[in-house]
């Protein structure tokens, strides 16, 4: 007699904030077994083109742009409305129920945290660990906004820590209007509370960048999600000079891409080698001689051919700096970036730069930093030992 395997339905949900918000749950969703699992896959159309070798079904989730995402962070406003909170709740719940899952894995799908409970449905959520309400913070960073391009950076720190309780308030406002309207509970006004609400929470972090935290059984490490996207590299990949570093530029999805010409120009004095992706921007004009440009490179091996990594600061890019053990220069704008980098920089394997406040000589001064001073590098590739104690596809299985 056949036994037949029932198997267990897994729903991944991606957000269209950032890319990193659709490349770490379709990581994860890779490291289902498929004779175990029915695996399937919900994210914004504009960004199906991503799941070209996922092997599930795909379910269309309307999200915000990204454009919207960084727009409302450098306004210091909350990045959704109830407005939009709610049909994305609906829209949640309509896919919830066509698809019938046994559990629910959402990154910066907030809207998870009031649909899987209207439907059921056990809900996990990726975040980072400088986002929990249980890492202790001695002071939230000063990120990037209309107050810090006008002011002075120390009133603007001391304008921001007055009057940051209240921003988190009326970031907070939006969601818990939401619950109310669905008969949910207030999460009140610790805005990482409002981020990583789930029935269990994974982070795609490094335990050796946050130590001493102590979690509930719901929250836990499952490690760093590395995803590089499936492309073809580009012509000059195989020319690229050999007898000079090698120096991986990217702002990313979220970063201050405009700084990205200015970031080329500075670096021509330099005797290095750029490799520049634009994320799908504009290729800058007039590039100097020793920068290579492309749409989009395959993050972990270009950081793996380079000697230290430029980026926006974020988790995703900074992580495939260390993942190859290198150090990082994060250009940065916004709370998630600056979190980031925090971490980075106090383990000796990076250096923060503000994107508004940039400067060249700046950039130049920390780039001849990390490729001079062996410590960034040892630190980073001490890390980098780290990552394969730490493996997301044991961890997320168990």
């Amino acid at each position: 007699m056949v036994q037949t395997i029932v198997k267990k339905k897994i729903l991944f949900v991606g957000e269209n904030a950032t890319l990193a918000h659709i490349a770490r749950p379709l990581v994860l969703a890779a490291m289902l077994d498929r004779r175990s699992f029915d695996v399937s896959f919900a994210c914004d159309p504009s960004r199906h083109t991503l799941l070209s070798d996922f092997s599930g079904s795909t379910f269309p989730l309307p999200s915000r742009g990204a454009a919207h995402f960084t727009e409302a962070l450098a306004q210091g406003k909350p990045l959704f409305d109830e407005t939009v909170l709610s049909a994305y709740v609906d829209d949640d719940l309509k896919l919830l129920e066509s698809v019938k899952p046994d559990a629910v894995i959402g990154d910066f799908r907030l809207s998870l945290s009031i649909s899987a409970r209207l439907a059921g449905v056990p809900y996990m959520a990726i975040a980072n660990c400088y986002w929990s309400p249980y890492w202790p913070l001695s002071r939230y960073p000063l990120p990037s906004l209309p107050l810090t391009r006008v002011l002075p950076l120390p009133i603007a720190e001391a304008v921001f820590r007055s009057l940051r309780p209240l921003i988190f308030a009326l970031h907070c406002r939006p969601m818990n209007q939401t619950r109310r309207k669905y008969g949910l509970p207030s999460l009140g006004s610790n805005l990482r509370r409002v981020y990583t609400d789930a029935d269990h929470v994974l982070y795609a972090d490094l335990p050796e960048l946050f130590p001493d935290v102590i979690f509930p059984a719901h929250h836990e490490y499952i490690g760093p999600l590395i995803w590089s996207p499936p492309l073809s590299l580009p012509d000059w990949w195989e020319t690229l000079r050999a007898d000079r570093p090698i120096v991986y530029v990217t702002m990313g999805s979220s970063g201050h891409a405009a700084l990205l010409p200015e970031i080329l120009r500075s670096l021509a004095s330099l005797d290095v080698t750029v490799i520049a992706a634009t994320a799908g921007g504009d290729t800058p004009k007039d590039l100097p001689e020793n920068v290579y440009v492309a749409s989009y490179l395959p993050g972990l091996e270009a950081a793996k051919r380079a000697r230290l990594v430029i980026c926006n600061g974020g988790s995703a890019t900074s992580q495939q700096g260390l993942a190859a053990g290198v150090p990082v220069i994060g250009i940065a704008s916004n709370m998630d970036q600056f979190f980031a980098m925090e971490a980075m920089s106090r383990a000796g394997a990076g250096i923060t730069l503000r994107s508004d406040r940039f400067r060249a000589q700046d950039l130049v001064k920390a780039v001849r930093s990390l490729l001079a001073e062996n410590s960034y590098s040892n630190a980073a590739m001490q890390l980098s030992r780290h990552f394969a104690e730490h493996s997301a596809a044991e961890n997320f299985s168990a």
